[in-house]
């Protein structure tokens, strides 16, 4: 059985990549740049055309925190919590009536005075929520009631100090585990938030199209967040290029579904403020945008891991075939398909609980209730988010496969790159069937790769 040499760097040598390994990653790099530079910039001048004009006159919405004249929204600390006559029950007892119970939260003002008897809703009331010693937000109408007791109605708890504190916690926990990096993945998702903000958002309000518009808004997002959090590197922009691949199909997909399932939005309350806010507004685009946005998180995620497993493998094993390659990866990316396509369905099972405990109260159908009007966006969410989470795995990898196969080291029978020597098979014979003859010591990733095909091979017994 011929076999050729090749000399790669030992378990034992230096931990830092070889040189062909560099060399490798900056051709990549030049090839890369060559699709993603162009794609950049056409996709910078369709943002710039793209971007809303602020204009927002045509809009008519009403503010739930504007007041008329003489009433506000005060804050105040809890001191204690009774049941009580209620004092918005004062002209109904002046009138001869007899005034109702509910739950008074005793509250002292934050500008000072004395306390205060605040008047709890009765479904907040249910719950016992307001507790002594909990700052809320009440409003004040002592300025507008003429005679009896000025009712002063709890309208929110004041919640900064436990999510400011959250937010440092998990700050810390970041910075703490990823250091630098967690810092700089931070930093690019606020950076997200502001073009969510500032250009997605105002956009779908001027009526702009919204699969072009969250296909933009994504794309800028993606390049943004994955090269300053992950730096500029071939694997960065391997993921970068699967990512947006996965965008397409995922936008193709929630364009064609938000028609076909008749995503109208109606059911919601917020929906019926914003079609009555204008006539620009179509809630059907802004249910597609939603659709191409949701599915980023996890869509960056799972490509990162595949760019890189492919990268690892690859410059531990650099004559392993592209085939072998891909199917070597894809082992690892069917692994990250079977968490990852849960984890999205009890992602959006969480956000949608209250939904999803009174739809199940209905004395319903299940298929009737799965493309109810209440659940048919989350459920549409889930199978297009998950379609193109499973798509993008295997595009990133052969993505992947393809810019390493196509810019890395051509060698020869006799050619050396590194320090130890690896037999390597030249005739078809795989690096598995060479370990079982003891044909020679392995190179760490031929045994990454022998390990996978046992593995391989073990599954399929199984299965006959």
């Amino acid at each position: 059985m011929g076999h050729s040499h090749l000399h790669v760097t030992s378990a034992t040598g230096s931990s830092g990549p070889s040189a062909s390994a560099i060399a490798t990653r900056r051709r990549a790099t030049l090839l890369l740049s060559a699709i993603l530079v162009p794609l950049g910039v056409v996709t910078l001048i369709a943002m710039v055309l793209l971007w809303p004009s602020g204009d927002r006159s045509s809009l008519a919405v009403a503010n739930p925190y504007a007041t008329a004249d003489g009433v506000s929204f005060d804050r105040g600390t809890v001191r204690e919590v009774g049941e009580a006559d209620c004092p918005s029950s004062q002209p109904t007892v002046d009138a001869g009536g007899t005034a109702l119970t509910c739950t008074i939260a005793y509250t002292q003002p934050a500008l000072g005075g004395e306390v205060i008897a605040v008047e709890v809703t009765p479904e907040l009331a249910k719950t016992n929520a307001v507790e002594p010693g909990d700052e809320i937000r009440y409003l004040n109408l002592a300025n507008v009631i003429q005679g009896g007791a000025a009712p002063y109605v709890f309208v929110d708890f004041v919640r900064s100090v436990p999510i400011v504190a959250l937010a440092v916690v998990y700050a810390v926990v970041v910075i703490a585990v990823a250091r630098w990096r967690g810092l700089r993945a931070m930093i690019g998702l606020v950076g997200a938030l502001v073009i969510l903000a500032q250009f997605i958002l105002p956009g779908l309000v001027e009526g702009a199209p919204p699969l072009l518009l969250g296909l933009v808004g994504s794309v800028v997002i993606m390049y943004g967040v994955l090269y300053f959090a992950h730096g500029f590197s071939a694997r960065t922009s391997t993921a970068l290029l699967g990512t947006v691949f996965g965008l397409g199909v995922t936008a193709v997909l929630a364009a064609w579904a938000t028609d076909t399932a008749h995503l109208t939005g109606v059911g919601d309350e917020n929906a019926y403020a914003l079609v009555n806010a204008s006539d620009e507004l179509s809630i059907s685009s802004i249910i597609l945008c939603g659709l191409i946005i949701s599915g980023l998180g996890v869509l960056n995620d799972v490509t990162i891991t595949q760019s890189s497993s492919v990268w690892e493998l690859y410059e531990l094993a650099p004559n392993t075939s592209g085939r072998r390659l891909f199917a070597s990866a894809m082992r690892i990316g069917r692994d990250h398909i079977a968490s990852t396509v849960y984890t999205i369905a009890f992602a959006y099972a969480g956000a949608a609980l209250p939904v999803l405990i009174l739809v199940s109260l209905y004395d319903r159908a299940l298929i009737e209730t799965l493309t109810s009007g209440e659940l048919a966006e989350e459920v549409v969410r889930t199978l297009v988010g998950s379609i193109g989470l499973v798509l993008a795995i295997p595009l990133t990898t052969l993505i992947a496969v393809l810019v390493v196969k196509a810019v890395g080291p051509r060698t020869t029978g006799g050619g050396h790159v590194g320090t130890t020597h690896a037999h390597q098979p030249d005739d078809g014979a795989t690096p598995a069937v060479l370990a079982s003859e003891g044909a020679g010591t392995l190179a760490p990733g031929q045994r990454l790769v022998a390990l996978g095909d046992r593995r391989a091979r073990r599954a399929e017994g199984e299965d006959a």
